[in-house]
């Protein structure tokens, strides 16, 4: 399945899951290709049919801008160098959690969490060693006995236990097999681990406008916005650049985007401009953000030009 049909599939399985989608992203370069949105769960969708496509550059650009914009990164694929990848489990590249399409489509429309996630040497599960070791005491049964039952060592079973040390798929089922209970929890796959945020330079003389105003500037690389800019709970994806049919386009990509992050979107013009706004993004000149001195003006000079 090509990467087109593998997207158009991913937005059908969101649609019916109830989720608002934005445009997808057709500017280059992309770091994603599509966000959605249901209720408070936010997903940065990346789409790629072979999932090795993906390098740790535009992984940490998504993972940031996910931390930043409050979502959940996921890429969706189809295999990994010459194996399909198998439904019921989680991927993780370079700390992505990635599905196939029918393990996606479990999650959204079944609420069915994977069990299993693939790792160095093959696919493994996580244990409730807590509970496990709850059920182990009172029902009598001592480590030395459950590691001779499993064909482990004592000291593997008490990592289980204390530790919630992971293990394979085979060990994990004859453990729910002695005991008769259930001790494998589900892997939530947008749950991710925040990504430690490395703040470069602010390069742009037109984003340095905004560093100077109070903001707290986020550049992108390889977004289809030039930097996320915040204050308290005003967050705004930002664009800069002159006016041409890309600005155009770039505007109404981020309108698109802006309606599902539940943000605002404005394009800081280097130049004159006749319109006040592209669909939900505002057009800023140059000049009048030279004049603004605080970030309440900002946010007044978006307001007064979206009621126009």
């Amino acid at each position: 399945m090509d990467k087109e049909l593998l997207a158009a599939h991913v937005e059908e399985v969101l649609r019916e899951a109830g989720f608002s989608t934005s445009d997808r992203c057709y500017l280059r370069p992309r770091s994603f290709d599509l966000a959605a949105r249901r209720d408070d769960q936010f997903l940065f969708l990346k789409i790629l049919s072979n999932i090795d496509g993906l390098n740790e550059r535009t992984a940490l650009e998504i993972r940031r801008l996910a931390k930043h914009l409050l979502a959940s990164p996921i890429l969706v694929g189809e295999k990994t160098r010459d194996q399909y990848l198998e439904r019921g489990a989680v991927y993780f590249r370079y700390g992505i959690p990635t599905l196939s399409l029918f393990t996606l489509a479990d999650c959204l429309l079944e609420g069915a969490l994977p069990l299993v996630y693939a790792a160095h040497g093959g696919l493994y599960v996580r244990i409730d060693g807590d509970r496990m070791r709850q059920i182990r005491l009172a029902r009598g049964i001592s480590l030395g006995a459950l590691a001779t039952e499993l064909g482990v060592s004592r000291r593997t079973i008490s990592k289980y236990e204390v530790e919630d040390m992971d293990t394979s798929v085979d060990v994990a089922l004859k453990l729910e097999e002695i005991f008769n209970e259930e001790l494998i929890e589900p892997v939530d796959p947008f749950q991710t681990e925040a990504v430690a945020e490395v703040k470069g330079p602010v390069t742009d003389n037109i984003l340095r406008l905004l560093l100077e105003i109070g903001f707290e500037v986020v550049p992108t690389a390889q977004a289809p916005f030039n930097a996320i800019t915040r204050e308290g709970k005003l967050v705004v994806l930002t664009g800069v650049g002159k006016f041409s049919q890309s600005i155009i386009k770039k505007a109404r990509l981020m309108s698109s985007l802006s309606s599902v992050a539940r943000t605002k979107s404005v394009v800081i013009v280097d130049g004159e401009t006749k319109l006040e706004c592209i669909e939900e993004t505002v057009l800023i000149e140059k000049r009048e953000l030279e004049d603004i001195d605080e970030t309440r003006d900002f946010e007044d000079l978006v307001a007064e030009k979206k009621s126009k």
